[in-house]
């Protein structure tokens, strides 16, 4: 696929120069790939955003201690089935033991590896399982390793998430890498879920880390499956610079080509996670427009794509606008009802003065595709923001009802 910006290519985190990955089965899920390493083969600086639950895994406590220290990472361990967190002095004990085995393996300092988790809260990790894992892993990493990767940070994920593009920095080819996982427990602020990005460009760190608190603001930041967020959320991008692009600088038209790039496959990705949602069947826009500002008209969306009463009826290909409006207007925002208009895939359903257009058949037409946009246009201002969201089925009860299991 090509943007005209941006052309998508293969190879997910491995497609940047100079980075290998891999992923096996360590024995800590039943049968699936469960370990994954992303090594940079030279030095690259590092940019990360984490959960703002306050309940949160020994990984992110230890990741934000790396960072706080340097900017300099060269690679990340992530395991699936178990996420490492509410483990008390154990669990750091185990976080701290999985970056000392991959610097170990990988013969890089411990100051330059992420780790991460993911899977049951408040069971110890089976560090007698992972620790020999990631020694056998960090032999096997490849230039093709991204998909098993992607595979091995699964939990309830019915596919792996990966993504590449490529494009120019001053004439110079770039490519930007990703894999993420994320189905159930996700909810805004940063992020309901794991992401790693990769990029063979040369970048300031600085600049890397607000190309990518901008990018995540408008993607994983504006996703929602059933509004729980995670102890364990992390998104994190490494940078090695082996391009041979100048270094990127904020504020440059360089830095401007990169991250609308980082926003490109970032909100690409979120998509994914979001129609991936834990049972879902369809994934659903709530684009919200003529809001006075960017933030109400962000309030509003949240709150209509957090409404289960709204994911249920789309579900049916129900064309129930008065849950919509409904939801707009307990957003909190300064609302005023009576100008609000509704829409479905651009089929009106409501206008102003809350003239009722609703056509029931091509409503439900409409409804019964998989991509929905749910259009709200709040005739307040210009502003507008877009939230992604999936439907809510029977099937999100039973995946959580046996989530242990």
């Amino acid at each position: 696929m090509d943007n005209g910006l941006f052309q998508e290519v293969p190879g997910g985190v491995t497609a940047p120069k100079g980075f290998i990955a891999g992923g096996i089965y360590a024995g800590i899920r039943k049968v699936k790939k469960d370990l994954a390493i992303i090594v940079s083969q030279s030095p690259a600086v590092a940019a990360a955003v984490f959960t703002t639950n306050k309940t949160q895994a020994a990984p992110v406590i230890v990741d934000k201690e790396q960072l706080s220290k340097s900017s300099q990472m060269r690679a990340v361990v992530v395991n699936s089935g178990n996420a490492n967190a509410c483990t008390g002095e154990q669990g750091m004990k185990d976080a701290w033991a999985m970056v000392d085995a991959t610097a170990r393996a990988l013969d890089i300092p411990r100051g330059e590896i992420l780790v991460s988790s993911t899977g049951v809260i408040g069971q110890f990790m089976p560090i007698d399982k992972v620790l020999p894992g990631i020694a056998a892993l960090a032999g096997a990493l490849t230039q093709d390793g991204s998909h098993d990767a992607a595979e091995a940070i699964m939990t309830t994920d019915t596919y792996a998430k990966e993504i590449a593009v490529r494009f120019s920095v001053g004439g110079v080819p770039v490519t930007i890498g990703a894999i993420a996982k994320g189905s159930g427990m996700i909810a805004p602020n940063m992020a309901t879920m794991l992401a790693f990005a990769t990029t063979d460009a040369a970048i300031a760190p600085e600049a890397l880390q607000h190309a990518l608190r901008a990018a995540n603001r408008v993607s994983f930041n504006r996703i929602t499956v059933d509004g729980d967020m995670s102890t364990n959320d992390m998104l994190a991008v490494l940078a090695n610079g082996t391009a041979g692009n100048s270094v990127i600088t904020p504020g440059t038209p360089a830095f401007q080509t990169f991250q609308a790039a980082l926003e490109y496959i970032l909100i690409r990705m979120a998509k994914l996670i979001a129609r991936d949602g834990e049972g879902a069947t369809k994934l659903i826009e709530v684009h919200v427009t003529g809001a006075a500002t960017e933030a109400e008209a962000e309030q509003a969306a949240r709150a209509v794509a957090n409404s289960n009463l709204v994911k249920t009826a789309i579900h049916g290909a129900d064309a129930n606008w008065g849950r919509i409006i409904a939801a707009v207007g307990y957003s909190g925002i300064d609302v005023v009802p009576e100008r609000v208009a509704i829409g479905f895939n651009g089929l009106p359903v409501l206008r102003p003065n809350y003239e009722i257009v609703l056509d029931e058949a091509k409503a439900k037409t409409e409804l019964e595709k998989e991509n929905i946009s749910v259009n709200i246009d709040l005739h307040q201002g210009t502003a507008e923001a877009r939230f992604w969201t999936c439907d809510l089925t029977k099937d999100y009860i039973h995946i959580n009802a046996s989530y242990r299991s």
